[in-house]
């Protein structure tokens, strides 16, 4: 069903080159508390937390296959808490699977002291049982995805922060145009993609001769490309990428342009805690509330850019390279009761790019 609020491409006054880059960078950081912040009674969880299971299932177990790259991540949006909470639920998926497959052992006779000393003996069968049993099962850290951030102005001092704190967020520090990324963009990460000393994920990796495959994601920012640029970026998904997601916090209608509404006085409830410290951005919030006014506004514009599914098909049509690939969408109350995520996933069935993906070491042909 088509919206009655027809697509106007608005400026958002962040994206703006006389904007300055400060505020920028301020109003980039109040975005990433609204993607990772709950807000009570409204939301049962963080919007980030919702996109982290939408991907779960949607993907399957296929997630295992890819690794997901981020554009127009600004000062790091949703994604390193959908790094937490993916691998997280991955871990635990892991584990689960480790203890279902291990056999129940009888306490044997012999074995009677050694319970009574607290450390229980086992057979000799029963240790080989458990040798059999997968290693990437035995270590949750085998099962892990990677994620890496990317920007046409890149937001290092941020990402490098969020990166410090897992394995498997990483950055790339030049920057990255979502309609034409470079070849070689997987070996520009930082920290370096799959080399990470003594990551077990990557030893796994290598082992087994796993072959991972891009994934590119798009939160919050496909609405930003005019239908040309898109264009341009949905191609460049359908020929470098196995698969792509568009993420959207709105639509276009009117319970999302009222849930904008609402964002100034999250900010002006939350900002103080989150910011603390950050005496420019408080002062920016507070006393001369430029950061909420243009998380609004821009949040209003947003809304009369965001793309139906059909329109983003629309796009695609004419577009090289669509052979093989399935399309799923739906939507998903993040913020009760007017706010919602709109989401758009490309998966390439069979996985390949066409036998040019080779995984570690090699990339995407152009």
């Amino acid at each position: 069903m088509s919206p009655l609020i027809p697509r106007i491409h608005f400026y958002e006054i962040a994206d703006q080159s006389w904007f300055p880059a400060f505020l920028r960078e301020k109003v980039q950081a109040a975005l990433t508390l609204l993607w990772t912040t709950r807000f009570p009674p409204f939301q049962s969880l963080p919007p980030a937390s919702l996109v982290a299971r939408i991907l779960q299932s949607v993907l399957g177990r296929s997630i295992h296959e890819y690794t997901f790259v981020d554009f127009c991540s600004g000062a790091g949006g949703p994604t390193p808490k959908l790094e937490r909470e993916v691998n997280k639920a991955l871990a635990l998926e892991s584990i689960d699977k480790y203890h279902a497959k291990q056999p129940k052992h009888s306490i044997r006779k012999d074995a009677t002291a050694s319970v009574a000393n607290g450390n229980p003996t086992r057979s000799n069968d029963d240790n080989n049982n458990n040798n059999k049993n997968n290693n990437n099962d035995a270590d949750p850290s085998s099962s892990s995805v990677d994620f890496i951030l990317t920007d046409l102005f890149p937001h290092i001092p941020s990402w490098k922060r969020a990166c410090s704190t897992s394995a498997h967020l990483h950055y790339i520090p030049a920057p990255i145009n979502a309609c034409c990324t470079p070849a070689n963009m997987l070996s520009l990460t930082r920290p370096p993609l799959l080399l990470l000393a003594g990551s077990s994920s990557s030893q796994e990796q290598k082992k087994s001769g796993e072959k991972k495959k891009p994934f590119h994601l798009f939160s919050l920012a496909f609405h930003h490309f005019p239908d040309p640029l898109a264009r341009l970026v949905l191609r460049d998904a359908l020929a470098a990428s196995a698969g792509f997601a568009v993420l959207e916090l709105q639509a276009r209608d009117l319970p999302s342009l009222l849930t904008m509404l609402l964002l100034a006085p999250a900010l002006w409830l939350s900002s103080w805690y989150r910011f603390w410290g950050d005496w420019t951005h408080l002062f920016f919030t507070y006393a001369v509330p430029l950061v909420p006014l243009v998380v609004v506004l821009d949040g209003l514009v947003s809304c009369l850019r965001t793309r139906t599914p059909e329109e983003v098909l629309a796009l695609m049509e004419g577009v090289a390279g669509t052979e093989g690939w399935r399309f799923e969408s739906g939507r998903e109350a993040h913020t009760w009761p007017t706010g919602e995520v709109n989401w758009f996933v490309g998966i390439k069935e069979g996985g390949g790019l066409d036998g040019s993906w080779a995984g570690s070491g090699a990339e995407p042909s152009t």
